[in-house]
């Protein structure tokens, strides 16, 4: 198995507009290196894009639990909580991120977009 020339080929396929093709293409390589948080970060993204919630959830905690100031493991972690509708678990995570990276207009309108949530849009 080349990892590499996988790897590289997932990517393709995620900026192609095909996560699972890509998912299925990075799974043997994490399984191969656990350690690699690119790969795992590009993986769960996969799982994110193509609504595969759940497995992108245990592979941001994952990269969340190996470096807690991957700003940008908690908005992905934040967002798909959201998406979950899980929204309380999901504001801690997108709070985290934001204040990591306050200039980020992303994460400061994933933010605001939830923390209406939780107030109940007041």
């Amino acid at each position: 198995m080349d990892l590499l020339a996988d790897y590289r080929r997932a990517t393709m396929f995620f900026e192609a507009g095909d996560p699972t093709g890509a998912a299925r293409l990075l799974e043997p390589i994490v399984e191969a290196e656990p350690g690699n948080s690119s790969v795992r970060q590009l993986l769960a993204r996969a799982y994110f894009q193509s609504a595969q919630l759940s497995r992108a959830e245990e592979q941001l905690r994952e990269l969340v639990d190996r470096d807690p100031s991957d700003h940008y493991a908690h908005h992905v972690l934040g967002r798909t909580l959201e998406r979950l509708n899980r929204y309380h678990d999901a504001l801690r995570h997108l709070r985290i991120a934001a204040a990591m990276h306050s200039t980020n207009d992303d994460y400061a309108t994933a933010l605001r977009r939830v923390e209406s949530r939780v107030s109940g849009g007041r």
